[in-house]
């Protein structure tokens, strides 16, 4: 527990000071929180959103498979949480979510997927964040979609193309139509995991809604219709709070 808290207090002392020095007379830096469950789209409509607010799309799910792939200290811990379905240990995610924070490119804001996760997490941002009031987004999908989406996907190790056997799949169904590649699942997106991340999520994550509820920063969007007409839902959202 003192290691947690020490983590929380070190990562949101360097964002109070990131914030500190933005320059007082630029536009206030923009601060976008995605909420949903796995599955339910966040990392699509986040790209969409930061290139066209000009900021930085932070996913803590980016950083932990970059950490992986470059073989990193903290990527080698995060494997074993991640391939079982668990969350991430805060100490694990704040240590790569500092450095990302620190770029230059995060002056104007960022936008954050995957964190908080947990009403601490959530109390600590608030807290640090100061005069700064995000603008929380909520994408709202079924469990039963969302095991669609996550188990259901396939993708093709030599072309990177992906399929989805219940939404979107290949002509052969085990081929990539593209380069004739074998697909592959992978090893997180199994049945079990994926439920065993909507529970952690229903007991851990969702909670987040009513916090943010509280503070009226929250906008609930339904998130199984067609993507385009989710993103501009959102837009509208955040260009009129």
């Amino acid at each position: 527990m003192h290691l947690l808290l020490s983590g929380l207090t070190l990562a949101f002392v360097f964002c109070s000071a990131f914030l500190l020095a933005v320059d007082e007379e630029a536009e206030e830096p923009q601060v976008i929180i995605l909420l949903g469950p796995p599955g339910s789209g966040k990392g699509t409509q986040a790209k969409r959103i930061a290139e066209s607010l000009k900021i930085p799309h932070i996913s803590t799910g980016d950083l932990f498979r970059e950490n992986l792939k470059a073989g990193t200290p903290l990527g080698v811990k995060a494997k074993g949480y991640m391939e079982s379905g668990k969350l991430v240990p805060d100490e694990l995610v704040l240590d790569m979510l500092m450095d990302r924070v620190h770029k230059p490119d995060a002056k104007r804001g960022f936008l954050l997927d995957g964190f908080p996760r947990s009403i601490p997490q959530a109390e600590a941002l608030k807290k640090h964040l100061g005069r700064l009031t995000p603008i929380v987004i909520n994408l709202e999908v079924s469990d039963e979609t969302v095991i669609k989406r996550i188990e259901g996907r396939l993708s093709c190790p030599n072309c990177g193309a992906i399929y989805n056997k219940y939404f979107s799949p290949s002509k052969s169904g085990k081929l990539c139509e593209s380069c004739q590649g074998e697909l592959n699942q992978r090893s997180d997106d199994r049945y079990e995991v994926v439920v065993e991340r909507l529970k952690q999520y229903h007991n851990q994550t969702e909670p987040l809604i009513d916090f943010y509820s509280k503070d009226k920063i929250l906008f609930s969007i339904p998130g199984e219709r067609d993507p385009e007409v989710i993103y501009k839902e959102i837009m509208n959202k955040i260009r009129n709070r």
